[in-house]
């Protein structure tokens, strides 16, 4: 059974973000999974929805430190990482870290900057590891990458590739707000300025133990069944141009076991899985010529022709 005072402080996270972010609960749900799972997330939608808002209340609800950096055509991978100083008065070289040594980092607009410096998140996503003149240094723990991307028709926008997408556990979307949310929007404090008078609900100690307990959630043989079924259906040609890597095989497990912690589970349910999948594959997917639907409709229609054991 899940500990009553992890199933408290996780119902107080999301309670907590939901007074910030107002109408979007699902998602939240979504991004405290993903966090949960050890993955990284990636936000599309159009400027000023609440992506970055969400990012920001986020780490501040968990104590974790915060680095934002807005991504644009001329961002160095150096400005991200960090860089050596020759500091006179220690008559060496210095490194001076970048914001990827943050416990949250906002890659804003991600697609707005190069390949080159898209491609230096890569190990640190991966690995929670950079390499900097020729030296390896780990990054803190937790660590978890918030990417925010604008549409990929509007102007100034590079497409992720295929091997970044793959390194982010879920992407979102989380749209415009229903009418009355977007009321207590209009009507309320500042949201932005509502962010400083939130107290953290868990320490980082805290999230760790956190992420050790999705990992100790257990998936039964039918479960795995049900999910090799899925991922096979992936492969098959029928839905889509190339199926799901086996990494990708791996983050759903861990999304699926986060939900079931959020739900105050400590095993793996068919709807986990289900409820899952459309957040965490449909990035990494094509649907094949002809089908007349895009990522997140092709998942769903495949779901619905899989049986469930």
């Amino acid at each position: 059974m899940v500990s009553q005072d992890l199933a408290s402080r996780l119902i107080r996270l999301v309670d907590q973000i939901s007074t910030i972010i107002v109408g979007k609960r699902p998602h939240i749900r979504d991004c405290v999974a993903c966090l949960l799972a050890g993955g990284h997330l990636l936000i599309e939608d159009v400027p000023g929805v609440g992506k970055t808002t969400l990012a920001h209340a986020l780490s501040v609800s968990l104590g974790l430190r915060f680095a934002r950096t807005q991504f644009t055509a001329d961002l160095m991978p150096s400005d991200l990482i960090g860089v050596s100083v020759y500091e006179r008065s220690k008559e060496a070289f210095v490194f001076h870290a970048g914001p990827v040594f943050a416990q949250v980092l906002l890659a804003d607009e991600i697609n707005r900057a190069g390949p080159k410096t898209q491609s230096a998140l890569l190990e640190a996503m991966e690995e929670h590891q950079v390499t900097v003149e020729g030296e390896t240094r780990a990054l803190p723990v937790p660590f978890f990458v918030i990417a925010t991307q604008n549409p990929a028709d509007q102007l100034g926008t590079y497409p992720l590739p295929e091997s970044q997408l793959d390194r982010f556990l879920m992407c979102l979307t989380l749209g415009y707000p229903d009418a009355a949310s977007e009321r207590a929007l209009l009507a309320g404090t500042d949201r932005r300025g509502a962010i400083h008078a939130l107290t953290p609900v868990m320490t980082p100690e805290q999230l760790v133990e956190a992420q050790q307990a999705v990992m100790n959630v257990h998936a039964s043989e039918a479960l795995l069944d049900y999910l090799q079924a899925l991922i096979g259906a992936t492969r098959s040609g029928k839905w889509f141009v190339d199926g799901l890597s086996p990494r990708a095989g791996i983050a759903i497990l861990r999304a699926a076991k986060a939900i079931a912690l959020l739900d105050q589970r400590d095993y793996v349910a068919p709807d986990d899985v289900q409820a899952i999948l459309p957040q965490t594959v449909a990035h990494r997917l094509v649907p094949v010529a002809g089908s007349g639907r895009g990522a997140r409709e092709q998942v769903r229609a495949m779901l619905e022709a899989v049986p469930v054991p």
